[in-house]
């Protein structure tokens, strides 16, 4: 249920309460014994905020200002402490509070009957005044916004044996949060170990989390885990219980099929995507705890289809963009800076939230403007020092410009077009760049004799990957022959370098889908997902290679156990299974159309519950009967090349060619 706009809620700057409490996400990762920050420039929020709204009342009201820091209330002029009952005679009266907090976030509550801090309020940073923010998780007095209250569900381990001579707790699954002992006869303190996998656990030097010197009464801070290792105690003088700690997040799809396998991974990446959806999308739970622009793109996806709450899609993308001013790069990253602009766009069609992307624009304008100041002559752009040109972890030619970047550019020139349209501004200059970068791209990187696109020009090389190609068939710049270029000479090419990382095994199985590959792209979910279940995941891993065996398969970065084994982008079945097998996806902002092109032929039965913007759309097939049923009007059903009119509340029948009402 959504918040009327007549409810008191706690208020700050716009953008302010994200931007603070992503920098407390981004300080949140501890490897080792040592706690590890962010490393890129970190916004924090204001200082010191100014409210205001004029009122015409028709008689006397009371009312209380609550602030969380220092400061008063100034009615018509005069001055007046917070805490305490005010009040405003009839007619036109002025009302400013001025609040500022040295140490968090400066927030307030009014309450009241008339005057109160609902919709309508005005906040100046003293530079910029913008429509006071809020959140439909701080509607109570009694609460702080700068206390995240989670809930917390206890979880008794499912194996405990003894292990060199100490104690393995295994709870069978991933939990997110603390432990308290049970049960402890130890003389004296004891070590606790923790892993994501059994084998860290067990290395007491090298496992990422360790506690030492707990007691009884030892209060762990929160954590990632399935295994905890207690050595030097055995299994009869020692008990624990794991409390896993996480915010509700409604779900609102639902699947099932014939598929064992698949209906595992659909539970596995649902499983995998909750435990990452925090207060903001994180990449996973364990390492980094960070929030990255690219993992967090994905996440929008995904959510789109699982959860489809609005909420968590805003407060990351405030989180990561900061303040207005740009320093850097997001989390270093040219790529990533580009996705958040693309994300702003898919928000919006997913949505319809033009008061949001009214909100955001003008950041959006500065980082373009910032992406548009590191372009050459021929509209491509390059890295700058201490910019990170990421892409994905395969081996590319990086000399020069990187023909992936230029992809991703182009897609932002037309998020801007398209974005700016929407309110009204002029977008003719992104229209004129996109038409020059196209021209330009195709002409230097689009190789004719390889049929593809080529990483650089510059170098000679003419070395193929997958990834700009990918890129250009998910944004639509290329033509049906071009497509089936790049289909046959590079996706469905083995000499080109495979993808291993389920960041861009994302990206390659939406084109693959796009392109008509679905019996391809099943097979792959099936054997790469179901890969991973296969060395016993109960979460889908930040990266997977078949061929690393044993404890190699938990090796990253040069660390033994550095592979995140939950990690956000590896929950991508959920999105590609909702995309582009049961296909739904909105054709208008807010899914006031929409569109249904069930491609279900791997399938004998299936059932899909579907999320969207004010409703919920059913897709099941049984035998050779399709029967699909949305909640709401907007719907066209595309099936057998024929269009169908999907009605509110009145099942579509579909066999084979026919159509039955």
């Amino acid at each position: 249920m959504r918040m009327e706009k007549t409810q008191a809620r706690w208020l700050w700057y716009p953008g302010d309460f994200e931007i603070r409490q992503g920098l407390l996400q981004n300080f949140s990762r501890e490897e080792r014994g040592f706690d590890w920050p962010a490393y890129w420039y970190q916004d924090d929020c204001h200082r010191n905020v100014k409210f205001k709204r004029y009122y015409d009342l028709k008689e006397r009201t009371e009312f209380i200002v609550h602030g969380i820091g220092i400061g008063y209330v100034e009615i018509n002029g005069e001055k007046f402490p917070l805490e305490t009952k005010l009040i405003c005679p009839a007619g036109k009266n002025k009302i400013r509070v001025f609040i500022g907090n040295l140490n968090e976030l400066p927030t307030i509550y009014i309450e009241g009957e008339v005057v109160k801090s609902d919709a309508g309020w005005q906040a100046s940073s003293f530079i910029q005044e913008l429509p006071a923010g809020w959140s439909e998780m701080f509607y109570s007095q009694n609460q702080n916004p700068n206390e995240i209250v989670y809930t917390e569900m206890d979880c008794d381990w499912q194996e405990k044996t003894e292990v060199k001579g100490g104690t393995l707790f295994d709870f069978g699954r991933a939990v997110f949060g603390t432990h308290r002992f049970t049960k402890l006869v130890s003389k004296a303190p004891v070590t606790i170990c923790y892993g994501e996998s059994e084998a860290e656990a067990l290395d007491v030097d090298m496992c990422y989390y360790k506690e030492n010197k707990a007691i009884e009464t030892t209060v762990p801070r929160k954590r990632a885990f399935r295994y905890l290792f207690i050595p030097e105690v055995v299994p009869e003088n020692v008990d624990i219980i794991a409390m896993h700690q996480y915010l509700p997040i409604n779900k609102r799809a639902q699947f099932a099929s014939n598929s064992s396998l698949v209906n595992k991974i659909w539970q596995v990446s649902e499983e995998t995507f909750k435990l990452c959806s925090d207060l903001f999308f994180i990449d996973g739970i364990k390492r980094d705890r960070w929030i990255w622009s690219g993992d967090a793109y994905q996440s929008y996806l995904i959510n789109q289809y699982l959860f489809f709450d609005e909420d968590i899609n805003k407060r990351t993308m405030l989180a990561l963009r900061g303040q207005n001013e740009i320093k850097q790069h997001m989390n270093t990253i040219v790529d990533y800076s580009i996705l958040w602009l693309i994300g702003i766009e898919n928000h919006y069609m997913m949505t319809g939230d033009e008061e949001f992307l009214a909100q955001v624009y003008e950041k959006m304008l500065t980082m373009m403007n910032y992406l548009e100041k590191q372009t050459n002559e021929l509209g491509f752009i390059y890295g700058r020092e201490k910019d990170w040109i990421f892409i994905d972890w395969s081996e590319m030619d990086k000399e020069g410009t990187l023909a992936a970047e230029q992809v991703l550019l182009l897609k932002a020139y037309q998020s801007m077009a398209h974005c700016g349209a929407i309110l009204g501004k002029k977008v003719s200059h992104y229209e004129e760049a996109f038409d020059k970068l196209k021209k330009n791209l195709m002409e230097y990187f689009w190789d004719a004799e390889l049929g593809s696109f080529i990483d650089s020009y510059e170098s000679g090389n003419r070395h193929v990957t997958r990834h700009a190609n990918i890129f250009a068939v998910l944004f639509d710049f290329l033509s049906e022959k071009e497509e089936a270029s790049v289909l046959n000479n590079v996706l469905l090419n083995d000499d080109i370098t495979q993808i291993t990382t389920p960041y861009f095994k994302f990206f390659e199985q939406d084109a693959l889908c796009k392109l008509g590959e679905t019996k391809t792209v099943f097979t792959i979910i099936q054997e790469y997902w179901g890969g991973m279940l296969k060395r016993g995941a109960v979460t889908f891993w930040e990266e997977f290679n078949p061929n690393e065996l044993g404890d190699d398969a938990y090796e990253m970065y040069g660390d033994p156990f550095g592979k995140s084994l939950c990690h956000a982008w590896g929950a991508s079945p959920i999105y590609l299974l909702g995309r582009h097998f049961a296909g739904l996806k909105p054709t208008s902002p807010g899914y006031e159309s929409f569109e249904v092109v069930p491609n279900l032929t791997e399938f004998d039965e299936v059932s899909f519950t579907l999320p969207v913007k004010n409703g919920q759309v059913t897709i099941e097939k049984k035998g050779d009967e399709i029967v699909i049923f949305a909640t709401r009007d907007g719907g066209t059903v595309v099936f057998n090349q024929q269009n169908y009119t999907l009605t509110q509340n009145e099942p579509l029948k579909l066999l084979q060619a026919q159509v039955v009402l």
